[in-house]
């Protein structure tokens, strides 16, 4: 048994996937610094409102991060913020979604989100940035929360530099969305 679990990193708290977690301060001490550097690939996949177009598009949009009158944080994209850049390849695409996959150059707060919903393809079933009307209908078709998942992680083991690559496969509850999707919509590939 571990004497000493830590988180390496987080996701927000409905997004579904691969959590690194070490088993030695030192392992950890290099995974936080491998997340900071940049040192570790990251691939998401999300369920965007919308037709998205392009197969590979690089998303070069600044964060600012701030928090609203209720002292809730949020994210927008502003020249004050901080850079950003997110690779978005079209997965599969469907009458009114497509998914996509994410492929996160830097490690901003809410990238994804704020990256896709300003470009007009907000996350399916997001609650902050995404498209509200939208997302009830999403609920009362079956989806319960929002559509992102943590699918790959690329990294060079933290104690021996081994390369690492780790993959999880989307959960029942998305899915069986998406096979609900392919009930009811027309679906095409790229």
């Amino acid at each position: 048994v571990a004497r000493f679990l830590e988180l390496a990193h987080r996701l927000v708290r409905e997004t579904s996937g691969l959590l690194v977690i070490a088993k030695k301060r030192s392992a950890l001490t290099r995974l936080h610094g491998l997340f900071r550097e940049g040192g570790i690939g990251k691939r998401y996949l999300a369920l965007v409102k919308g037709r998205w177009l392009n197969p590979l598009q690089h998303v070069r949009l600044p964060l600012h991060k701030y928090l609203t009158d209720e002292g809730e944080r949020r994210v927008s994209v502003s020249e004050a913020g901080k850079q950003a850049h997110s690779i978005i390849r079209l997965v599969t695409r469907w009458e009114n979604f497509s998914l996509v996959e994410v492929e996160l150059k830097t490690g901003r707060t809410h990238q994804i989100r704020v990256h896709l919903a300003h470009l007009g393809f907000p996350l399916a079933g997001d609650d902050k940035y995404g498209d509200f009307s939208f997302n009830k209908k999403l609920q009362k078709a079956g989806l319960k929360r929002m559509f992102l998942h943590a699918a790959k992680l690329s990294l060079p083991h933290p104690l021996t530099g081994a390369a690492v690559t780790l993959e999880s496969g989307l959960p029942d509850d998305l899915s069986g969305f998406m096979a609900r999707l392919d009930a009811n919509e027309t679906r095409n590939h790229g």
